[in-house]
């Protein structure tokens, strides 16, 4: 297919004339130089209606660190079911550099309602989650990090891949359980999976028969109330897929839910009570195609999922639910299953299954995206990442980082391939871009979305893409390594929205659509897409969220995941230091003056 080479403005400053202030931000360039791959590179100012203001990217911690207090304990530092450290087999400990999603919150029941906390995903198998207590500059803002601990997951039997996440309109962190494991897949004698699943056994000393595969996959949501007292609770009526986020809209009960991975879904969740997540009704999305120009456009119809609490859903995992007590299943013949078997397309691959008698809402929240293919709901999204809500324009903004696999018309990447189709519904059907897009859907006055059309997209040379219009970087040049336009977006992840001022942050996940992974800002009014930070190699740009308001100042947290670590490893043999070069940073950008 002919790639349309995406028409956006790069500019040294973007300029936003949102409805209630304005942003410019000063950009920066594309990385070329070996020093500039290296380093963090972001804006140095900020104009905000019109006023100048220094700002800078600001780390509060790097994985292996201690906070300010003698009692700190390792940011990054995994521990088992007991509260102790993970022992590697030197006898070191464990500590992870996948720093992901980290939320700023005040304390709902400090004195004087100011204090502010820092919850941070760590993703690993096992994960971990850490609170952080912080100090404010009132002056000027400046975040530093006082003390830090591991939270408590034993009583959900562990914590597993957080990856993103939001803020809830009432104040508490809602995060995730990414890539959740296939129960079909275990073997019920040895308890083993694959070797991405097997290492959460460390979480019980290595024993994997401790553990359920149904544990793992579902919306998490911590409240802080002080140091001290913090509530950590799954919610399993939300339902159980590859969960990259949760965010839920201004009304406190719609929730949208992004399913990370190839062939997955999209999910609303309608909670029967604001601000109480433990119990409502899911539904997953079907995609009726109106175009397949650009990234597609559709209406989008909801199924019904049925009706869940948590306790419900407790249960059954207290009982030990395996997935041969929801399903009976047959190899597919082809296309097509037996009689009284439903053949589904999902991430699992083209599968027949049949429903056991009296397992409907089991199969709803345990295996929702299997249950959500045989209810008719599309399952061929790719590499669905972070959500934001724009309350200007009741926009929802979903991001997709590669539009490829399923959501072609049986092919991969241009070429010719029914396995993510064969069997399904084959709902999607537009032309790939490995270097993806952002979407945008409207939605009601009660917070549902209709309809999904592309916003923004990045744009393939020819390394990506033979029939596109741009040509590939020189092998020999210092743009040799980037695949995707570099000025344009590759890969967009995380993304959140600035209100009032009409701009989308955007950050990527990017292997080799750019070597360096960027923050950019996208306007909104104008098109033009600026950088604002770029990364070092090997480096993800992980859940860039933004907070118009805490205590008097603006904050754009941004984390840093896995320095050389993705790819260009060896890059960091080429610093004196390499170890501590490939420590995670959890930061920000700011800060700026109140923007609310």
């Amino acid at each position: 297919m002919k790639a349309k080479l995406i028409t956006l403005a790069i500019s040294a400053v973007l300029v936003s004339t949102g409805q209630a202030g304005s942003i410019e931000f000063t950009g920066v360039k594309t990385p070329e130089s070996s020093i500039e791959k290296h380093v963090i590179l972001s804006s140095q100012y900020a104009f905000v209606d019109g006023e100048q203001i220094p700002i800078s990217y600001n780390t509060i911690l790097r994985s292996g660190e201690k906070a300010a207090s003698k009692k700190s304990a390792v940011f990054g530092e995994l521990t088992d079911v007991n509260g102790d450290p993970i022992l590697s087999e030197d006898g070191s400990t464990q500590i992870s550099n996948s720093n992901d999603f980290s939320s700023l919150l005040i304390g709902s029941k400090e004195p004087n309602k100011k204090i502010l906390y820092m919850v941070s995903h760590f993703e690993s198998r096992p994960g971990s989650m850490f609170l952080t207590k912080l100090k404010q500059d009132q002056k000027t803002g400046k975040l530093t990090a006082k003390n830090t601990r591991p939270l408590d997951f034993s009583h959900v039997r562990g914590n597993w891949v957080p990856c993103a996440g939001s803020v809830t309109p009432w104040g508490t962190h809602l995060g995730s359980e990414e890539y959740e494991p296939d129960a079909a897949a275990r073997d019920p004698q040895t308890g083993s999976i694959n070797s991405y699943y097997d290492a959460m056994a460390a979480y019980y000393g290595g024993d994997l028969l401790e553990l359920n595969p149904y544990d793992y996959g579902f919306v998490v949501e911590v409240a802080v109330e002080n140091w001290k007292n913090v509530q950590v609770m799954k919610h399993y009526a939300m339902g159980r897929v590859a969960i990259e986020l949760a965010y839920v809209m201004p009304n406190s009960r719609t929730a949208y839910i992004s399913d990370d991975g190839t062939n997955v879904g999209f999910y609303r969740f309608e909670a029967d009570h604001p601000e109480d997540l433990s119990s409502g009704e899911l539904f997953a999305a079907k995609w009726m195609q109106n175009s397949s120009e650009g990234v597609g456009s559709a209406n989008l119809e909801w199924i019904s999922l049925g009706h869940a609490s948590n306790s419900q859903i407790k249960e059954y995992l207290d009982s030990g639910i395996t997935f041969d007590d929801i399903f009976a299943s047959e190899e597919p013949v082809g296309n097509s299953c037996s009689t009284g078997f439903k053949s589904i397309n999902t991430t699992r691959g083209h599968e027949c299954l049949k429903l056991k008698p009296g397992m409907a809402l089991a199969a709803s929240r345990l295996e929702t995206r299997r249950y959500a293919a045989m209810k008719g709901a599309t399952t061929e999204w790719r590499k669905m990442e972070g959500i934001t809500f724009n309350p200007d324009t009741n926009q929802l903004y979903l991001a997709m980082s590669e539009v490829a696999r399923g959501m072609e018309d049986n092919a991969k990447n241009g070429e010719p391939n029914d396995k993510y189709d064969i069997g399904g519904g084959n709902h999607i059907r537009v032309n790939f871009n490995r270097c993806g897009a952002v979407y945008a859907l409207d939605v009601d006055q009660d917070y549902t979305a209709h309809n999904m059309y592309g916003l923004i997209s990045g744009n393939p040379t020819t390394a990506y893409d033979p029939d596109s219009e741009l040509p590939a970087y020189d092998p020999d040049g210092p743009l040799a390594n980037n695949k995707c336009d570099v000025n344009a977006i590759a890969n967009p992840d995380n993304i959140t929205f600035m209100p009032g001022y009409n701009t989308l942050i955007i950050g990527e996940d990017t292997g080799s659509g750019h070597q360096n992974d960027i923050v950019w800002s996208f306007n909104l009014d104008s098109g033009t897409l600026t950088r604002i930070q770029t990364t070092p190699y090997g480096s993800e740009t992980t859940s860039p969220y933004f907070y118009p308001n805490l205590n008097g100042h603006a904050y754009l947290m941004s984390v840093i995941q896995h320095p050389y670590g993705e790819s260009d490893s060896d890059k960091a043999d080429e610093l004196e230091n390499p170890d501590t070069a490939k420590a995670a940073y959890t930061g920000y950008i700011g800060p700026f003056p109140p923007m609310d």
